[in-house]
């Protein structure tokens, strides 16, 4: 299974890789990873774009799960082969930016979704298996959604 992250809400500004996450980007990013622990995610790893906003958003939803992120350049925005970065790692979550998520989202299932900030989607053998946003994601949590 390959797991999908699309960073958490970030801070306007430049320069765009040094942008942090919002207090709502935080929020987002802890719910995605309560969520995924409370639905019983078991991930093997978790890669990451160099980011940021990306980085923080790995570190603050893998703690609920036991991981710590590995920094992966080709999650730096340009697009990238999802497949290729998860071979070998067993249930991997993937976390970046769009519009290079959503291309590899389609590229993986051939669904044309939407991935908004601090959403998540699961993909397993070429198939659409799940969609969540961060309201989704903070219910599932148990936190607000503000």
């Amino acid at each position: 299974m390959i797991w999908l992250l699309r960073h958490a809400d970030a801070a306007p500004g430049q320069p765009d890789e040094a942008r942090p996450l919002t207090r709502k980007g935080e929020r987002q990013a802890r719910a995605a990873g309560l969520a995924l622990a409370r639905l019983g995610v078991r991930l093997d790893a978790c890669l990451t774009s160099p980011r940021v906003r990306a980085l923080e958003t790995a570190r603050l939803a893998c703690e609920p799960l036991g991981l710590s992120p590995i920094v992966t350049p080709e999650l730096d925005g340009d697009p990238f082969e999802a497949e290729r970065l998860a071979a070998g790692l067993g249930e991997v979550l993937l976390i970046g930016h769009n519009p290079s998520m959503q291309q590899s989202l389609h590229d993986l299932t051939g669904a044309r979704a939407r991935l908004r900030k601090g959403a998540v989607a699961a993909v397993a053998e070429r198939e659409l298996e799940l969609l969540l946003g961060p309201a989704e994601l903070a219910a599932i949590a148990g936190e607000p959604s503000r």
